[in-house]
């Protein structure tokens, strides 16, 4: 939620406009929205520099969420990410 929300601060916010964090629960789902009034900025994917500060938010999102995209909004954009939620049977033990 922090990256998107980041995100959502950094690049989608305008003076005197906030973004707004919404999380979804289902039985087997967890959606966490975030949006934002800059339906113009998308995100995407880049590859950073070794030295670079910023540029691996969303590699982040890709890499724990099983799906993220952006929705247009009529004003902004939501961009969301998606975690399959597994049943405590389903979860490997770790030793």
């Amino acid at each position: 939620m922090s990256e998107l929300a980041t995100n959502a601060l950094l690049h989608g916010s305008m003076r005197g406009r906030l973004f707004r964090v919404h999380l979804i629960l289902t039985a087997t789902t967890l959606r966490i929205e975030v949006s934002d009034p800059r339906g113009e900025r998308l995100p995407g994917l880049r590859e950073p520099g070794d030295d670079d500060c910023y540029g691996r938010g969303l590699l982040i999102v890709t890499r724990l969420a099983d799906r993220w995209g952006v929705e247009p909004r009529s004003v902004g954009k939501t961009v969301f990410a998606e975690l399959a939620l597994r049943r405590r049977a389903d979860v490997a033990v770790r030793p």
